[in-house]
């Protein structure tokens, strides 16, 4: 190869990274619009529902649990506190949920039957919540300053057209999840599935079903949450739906988990 055929090849493969990365970047920005689109249409002061949890074993096994829950404050700035109602052997067990902009939540959990509340941890939010399929981590919510996003096309989720989007914690971010993978329909700016992922491996799959405009707000009245590896599901209806209630300060307090 002459010189000038080398050159030529070295200024093709710069321009082809080049366009490479803008490409990247582009991608970036569309997904960062969509997913800040996404925040802002689902923001709301505060929110109330009832819920019945059916979790269903690898073998078809099915137990019913209720909580109640109750939201205060801005998307990734804002307090939890979900409280179970039923059956008996669970009645009372509370998890309070602080959720901030730029670091993961602080929890707690109070248990009747110990008649203490504790701490739950950071290496513990891997764990299962109760017997659902929910893990503590995903019962916080984080802003969206707290992720990477990149656009990966378009997908089909039940018939609806959706955006794929892979969102990666940012540097020092802690996360059981290297990655999450959302399917965002176009239609409404809503989250269709998240499937999340540890390494290369999926390990639990989120559906937001029966999509409903409540107060003007499209919530979906179904969330089902797969265990891929446990094979197990919880799925979680939500009745009662109420958002921009009044709702006090001193209800999300460490103190307040004892209250029935």
């Amino acid at each position: 190869m002459n010189s000038l055929a080398a050159s030529t090849l070295r200024r093709v493969s710069c321009l082809l990274l080049l366009l490479a990365a803008v490409v990247r970047i582009g991608a970036a920005e569309d997904a960062r619009a969509i997913m800040t689109e996404v925040q802002k249409r689902s923001r709301v002061d505060s929110q109330r529902y009832q819920g019945l949890l059916r979790v269903i074993d690898a073998k078809g096994k099915a137990s019913e649990k209720g909580w109640t829950y109750e939201r205060l404050g801005s998307h990734g700035n804002s307090k939890v506190i979900i409280r179970f109602t039923a059956p008996a052997d669970v009645k009372g067990v509370a998890l309070l949920v602080l959720n901030y902009p730029d670091r993961a939540s602080d929890q707690w959990m109070w248990t009747p039957a110990i008649n203490r509340e504790r701490r739950v941890a950071a290496q513990d939010r891997r764990a299962r919540f109760f017997g659902t399929d929910f893990s503590f981590e995903d019962l916080e919510e984080r802003d969206i300053e707290q992720y990477d996003f990149v656009l990966q096309g378009d997908d089909t989720i039940d018939k609806e057209s959706c955006w794929k989007i892979v969102a990666t914690p940012k540097p020092g971010k802690r996360s059981q999840y290297s990655a999450s993978t959302y399917w965002v329909r176009k239609s409404t700016y809503t989250v269709a599935q998240i499937e999340n992922v540890e390494g290369d491996k999926p390990i639990r799959r989120v559906s937001y079903r029966e999509m409903a405009q409540v107060q003007n707000v499209w919530t979906a009245k179904r969330i089902e949450v797969e265990d891929i590896a446990r094979q197990s599901r919880t799925v979680l209806a939500l009745d009662s739906i109420a958002y921009n209630v009044p709702l006090g300060a001193d209800l999300f307090t460490v103190q307040a988990l004892r209250r029935d």
